[in-house]
């Protein structure tokens, strides 16, 4: 029976299919998820935050226990601000699980009293990232198989932006 609040922190930019995985799979572990779409100054992403807050509302509206907020600054203090004491992570890689084990360490060094909850993401899930879905949108790859239609509606809007992006990675011509 779930008896805790999670945060279930991310950039979001686009939710994938992997992420909505875990919201789901989360929203049964807990008897209250939040979805944090985080503010990140390190990356410019693709998606406003008002986008990537309208996406995720839309794809979690059918989750009664589900809600969606965004967020600045160090998780564990937006967790202790929800009154919250776990954070929700997916996991799809061995990467993956070092860089998370790596800063659900360093959280637990600022926030000993919030526990990092992992969850593997499913198979079927396990190789999507938002920059992968991302950069094969720009090059006019179908990703409709790895991320919900709103978000496919969206990459499209923004496919003359997607493609700056690549030209401007070095991926393009």
């Amino acid at each position: 029976m779930p008896t805790k609040l999670a945060v279930y922190p991310g950039t979001f930019d686009p939710v994938t299919n992997g992420h909505v995985d875990v919201i789901r799979r989360g929203a049964v572990m807990f008897s209250e998820l939040v979805v944090a779409c985080a503010v990140n100054i390190q990356k410019e992403p693709l998606f406003s935050l008002e986008e990537r807050l309208e996406m995720l509302k839309e794809v979690t509206r059918d989750i009664k226990n589900v809600r969606v907020e965004s967020f600045s600054g160090m998780v564990v203090d937006y967790v202790r601000k929800l009154g919250g004491r776990v954070i929700l992570r997916g996991i799809r890689t061995f990467a993956d699980f070092e860089s998370e084990v790596q800063m659900a360490l360093a959280n637990r060094t600022f926030a000993p009293e919030v526990e990092t909850v992992f969850v593997c993401a499913s198979l079927e899930e396990s190789f999507i990232s938002s920059r992968l879905i991302r950069e094969a949108a720009a090059l006019d790859g179908d990703v409709k198989r790895f991320v919900p239609p709103i978000v496919v509606q969206r990459l499209k809007a923004k496919a003359k932006a997607l493609k700056g992006q690549v030209v401007a990675h070095g991926k393009g011509k």
